[in-house]
Parts: structure tokens; sequence; C-alpha cells
């Protein structure tokens, strides 16, 4: 017997707002009864399959305020249809932050941003990248 990962949840201050910029990133649609306030707040996999994202009002910290333990997991990122590079700045256009640049000269590599609520996530290259590396 084995089990999925049906939906990976993020806790936040804010889930319409966060649920709302992800959905930029992602490029998918929020529940159709999710509004601003709500404590819960979903990003619906793409035809219903994949994993959902779900958004979760938690109390502890607030909004701008740092983060001081280590995050336990995060997001890796894959562009579909351009360089990671192009989708770093795109990111960064809608509000990433710059956490860490470990790009190498070789084109191998990764970026490290957070989102708005400072949430880590990496952008790996893109299958075409890494497919012209080989």
């Amino acid at each position: 017997m084995t089990s999925h990962i049906r939906t990976i949840t993020v806790d936040c201050a804010d889930p319409y707002t966060l649920a709302r910029w992800w959905s930029a990133v992602l490029d998918r649609r929020l529940g159709d009864d999710d509004h601003p306030g709500d404590p819960e707040v979903i990003l619906l996999a793409p035809d219903g399959a994949g994993t959902d994202v779900l958004f979760i009002q938690v109390p502890e910290g607030k909004i701008g305020e740092p983060r001081t333990g280590h995050h336990r997991f995060h997001l890796d990122l894959m562009p579909t249809d351009q360089t990671r590079d192009v989708e770093v700045e795109r990111l960064v256009g809608l509000g990433a932050t710059l956490v860490g640049d470990h790009r190498k000269p070789d084109g191998t590599g990764w970026v490290v941003l957070a989102d708005p609520e400072g949430n880590e996530f990496c952008v790996e290259r893109s299958p075409a990248e890494r497919a012209s590396a080989i």
C-alpha cells in the first residue's frame, strides 16, 4: 500500500493574498469559494490532476516579521517554457525576494527566492537547459 501527496499546505498570515501571489507564479486558479479574509484558501491543480496547494492562516508570526528558524521544507520550481534566469526575473517582478544565488558559470545551480511572507523556494533549470548540458 502507498500514499500520494494530495495537498501541500503553507502556513501563513494572509492566505488569500499569498495564494493570489502563488496563483500568478504557478498559473493556477483559486477555489471558487475563496475570498479575502478566508482562513483557508486553495490553489487547484490544473484539471484536477496533481497536487493542490492549500494556504492556512496560523496565529504565529506576523507579516513583515523575520523568520527565526530554518525552513523544514520548501518548493523547487522548474520553469517549463522559459529559462531559469527569465523565470527568476519574472518572479522578482511579481514581488519575490532574492535570498541566495547558487548559479554556476557552467549553467548549473539554482536560485533561492522568498515569497511575500518570507517562505523560501528554489528555481532550477528548465528541462531544455538540462538537456542542452548533456
